[in-house]
């Protein structure tokens, strides 16, 4: 299923911070496991209905679908915001969303202290300091740790939350149409990144990201549409944007 990875995006040695072992099972058990899970809105509206979905593994796995289809709402309950009405869930890893829009999730005022709001609890000064460096060194943003938030770029706020994210332990990033609010240049950038982190040798992390550009299927280790409330199985992703209509993603 895999294609090619977007340009800038080799793998070196992976980053301590994405090398941690998730929850010990079988090494075969699937990370994810979404078993007919149903969702409906105040109201009645349905939004998801016998929905299916496995992780195998690390990688970046995308999700296509059109406005309405459930793909956010799926991202949602995976990151425990909402509560399914039917269904399971099984995860074998921590979970992180990384929201459209980075000012939604970035609180504080510079990047190392917004990051210090990721980290668990149980870290020592020390540590806590060592893996605001590593993280922000991972994106990109070495040095930035007291930078004010209130003046980096679009793509820069976007690499901070990802760093946030990464530095709270999560193995399975949850990426909400992290590139729809960027530049051409700042979405190959963001998308070059989780490739980078996803595929480096020994990492052991895995992003589930939402999308409605075709030309980013190209980049994923596999793809799958929703449609109407239902995750569609993995493919080649650019082979399914090449099956959709030009436009059948749009929002």
């Amino acid at each position: 299923m895999r294609n090619r990875p977007p340009a800038g995006a080799a793998s070196g040695p992976a980053s301590a911070l994405i090398t941690e072992a998730i929850t010990a099972e079988a090494p075969q058990s699937p990370w994810l496991q979404v078993s007919n899970l149903g969702f409906s809105w105040p109201g009645g509206r349905l939004a998801l209905s016998g929905c299916n979905l496995q992780i195998p593994g690390p990688g970046l796995w995308m999700l296509v679908g059109g406005n309405g289809s459930g793909k956010s709402t799926l991202l949602r309950l995976l990151a425990g915001l909402l509560q399914a009405s039917s269904g399971e869930i099984h995860c074998r890893c921590r979970t992180a969303l990384v929201f459209q829009n980075p000012d939604h999730q970035l609180l504080l005022p510079s990047c190392g202290s917004d990051l210090q709001l990721w980290l668990p609890s149980e870290l020592s000064l020390a540590q806590r300091q060592q893996r605001v460096r590593e993280a922000l060194a991972l994106v990109g943003l070495e040095g930035l740790e007291d930078r004010p938030i209130h003046t980096l770029s679009g793509g820069q706020k976007q690499r901070l939350a990802i760093a946030g994210a990464v530095a709270s332990g999560a193995a399975l990033l949850l990426l909400d149409e992290p590139t729809a609010l960027l530049d051409p240049a700042s979405q190959a950038e963001i998308l070059a990144l989780i490739a980078r982190l996803s595929r480096a040798p020994g990492a052991r992390l895995a992003a589930l990201w939402v999308t409605h550009r075709l030309e980013e299927l190209e980049h994923c280790d596999g793809a799958a549409l929703m449609r109407r409330g239902q995750a569609g199985p993995w493919q080649n992703g650019a082979s399914l944007a090449r099956a959709l209509p030009k436009g059948g993603a749009e929002r």
